[in-house]
């Protein structure tokens, strides 16, 4: 307003000036209100883009993300061991015996170099006695598919007439078909070295020379299926039985259409199960936590609470959890917390655990999150905030906090039962396998092929458990003996 417009005004009289007074404060409280509005806009901006930095920061070293996605973080992370260094230089120690390619004292095969004369002056040296320098070569020898015709005899009896008919051994039905050996060695490509149908079929023809079709290892396959419905079913009951078991799940691919993997084992035991749902509807049909009264190890996805059992969590996932969460803020709670747990694990692998010190640990773990809530700072709830319905957002530090506090038993679990174990890597090493298998063929292209592959891959995984020779185990299923040994823990 220019100053001759104020000295009219001001000539007006009172009213005149309490109007302009008036409408001067107006235009400064609406304005104060659009600076609020700014403010509080800018706020939640800022913590928009410090949430999506925390987003584009996580990888596998500091949340739960898997190693597959480390190619796309923004930051390449730098592999942070949880183990202390050694003072042991790298490589053999001292002492150690090592091993080497040793010489056979009884070869398959002997072949003599013969000398017959003298190299100097041409004397004759047939009737010298030889000594001899020795080296051997070990190779693999020329294979090839051994064709084994059967005949069966037929004679008419001469006393009355009886056309006789010797019989066929077991298993040979067919007027061609391939032997145990041949179907075996298809099963253990496909589905423990994990080569795709068509390599399958280009290794068969380039070493043996054998010409089989894909249809046809898919026909032995799911023949090897219909073997092992009882070995997979004893599996699933010693599984319900066990003190202690470990669960995981991942996607697969069937048909183009995303379904899960389930898996759930101990050291000695792999069983597989393949549903279209991730959570209780696919643990229910999988039939192993419906009256488990075990101990459920997990990473903590919400569905296994459902089950009445006693639970615990995999401390390798809260490990990384802490480690983002230290990452992305300046509190020092989930450093103590992180070496609280390391320090716990390095007492129960050394045995040293006792009574008081299970306590002292104990407090120590009360302090640490009693510590961590006086930590956190309050969370500042706008206008916007309160009018929003449901659960208030809470910060990613907060909400690992709160699973800290709630969750301390089934966290600390590992410390009270020594059968109990400390992660959850049992059940990711044996999902790892059938991730493996998917990043080289891709999707599967049937249900049924999928729970050909998994019901198989779960009999080679509990025989590699018992360090026994895979190839063999699969034969004994197409001789009609699966290994129903393995079962016994």
């Amino acid at each position: 307003m220019e100053r001759e417009e104020i000295l009219a005004v001001y000539e007006a009289g009172p009213e005149a000036v309490i109007e302009l007074v008036t409408r001067l404060l107006g235009i400064i409280e609406q304005q104060n209100l659009i600076i609020e509005q700014q403010a509080l806009q800018i706020a939640q901006l800022e913590e928009r883009v410090k949430h999506l930095e925390e987003m584009l920061d996580k990888n596998s070293c500091n949340s739960s993300k898997p190693p597959s996605t480390d190619s796309y973080a923004r930051k390449k992370p730098k592999v942070k061991a949880q183990r202390k260094k050694s003072d042991r230089s790298a490589g053999g120690q001292n002492g150690h015996p090592g091993t080497t390619l040793r010489m056979n004292d009884e070869p398959d095969e002997l072949v003599v170099h013969h000398i017959d004369k003298c190299i100097k002056c041409g004397g004759s040296l047939v009737s010298v006695s030889p000594d001899y320098e020795r080296r051997q070569v070990f190779d693999i020898p020329l294979i090839t598919i051994k064709c084994i015709e059967h005949r069966c005899e037929i004679k008419k009896c001469p006393e009355c007439s009886h056309m006789n008919k010797a019989v066929f051994p077991d298993g040979v039905t067919q007027p061609t078909q391939y032997g145990h050996r041949v179907r075996s060695f298809a099963v253990y490509l496909h589905t423990n070295q994990l080569l795709p149908y068509q390599r399958v079929v280009k290794l068969f023809s380039d070493i043996l020379g054998c010409r089989i079709s894909p249809a046809t290892i898919v026909n032995i396959e799911r023949n090897c299926y219909d073997k092992l419905e009882a070995f997979e079913s004893g599996v699933r009951y010693l599984l319900k039985q066990s003190h202690a078991i470990n669960l995981d799940e991942t996607g697969l691919r069937i048909n183009a259409s995303r379904n899960w993997l389930h898996v759930a084992g101990t050291k000695n035991l792999t069983y597989y199960f393949v549903h279209k749902k991730r959570g209780s509807q696919a643990m229910d049909a999988m039939g192993i936590l419906p009256g488990y009264t075990g101990v459920a190890t997990h990473d903590f996805w919400k569905p296994y609470y459902k089950y009445d059992c006693q639970h615990s969590l995999c401390n390798a996932h809260l490990l990384r959890e802490l480690t983002g969460v230290a990452e992305y803020s300046d509190q020092e709670w989930p450093k103590l917390m992180g070496d609280l747990l390391v320090c716990i694990k390095h007492q129960v692998d050394n045995g040293l655990l006792d009574t008081e010190l299970i306590q002292k640990f104990s407090e120590d773990y009360d302090h640490i999150t009693c510590y961590g809530m006086n930590e956190i700072p309050p969370d500042p709830e706008s206008d916007v905030q309160s009018k929003k319905r449901g659960r208030k957002k809470q910060t990613a530090a907060k909400n690992l906090l709160d699973r800290f506090m709630r969750f301390k038993e089934d966290i600390l679990r590992f410390m009270y039962d020594p059968d109990v174990s400390f992660d959850n890597n049992q059940a990711e090493r044996d999902i790892r396998m059938t991730k493996v298998q998917q990043k080289i063929s891709g999707t599967f292209r049937s249900e049924q092929g999928a729970r050909n592959f998994c019901r198989i891959r779960g009999y080679v995984s509990t025989v590699n458990k018992k360090s026994l020779s895979v190839i063999d185990s699969i034969s004994e299923i197409f001789n009609g003996n699966p290994l129903v040994y393995l079962l016994q823990n």
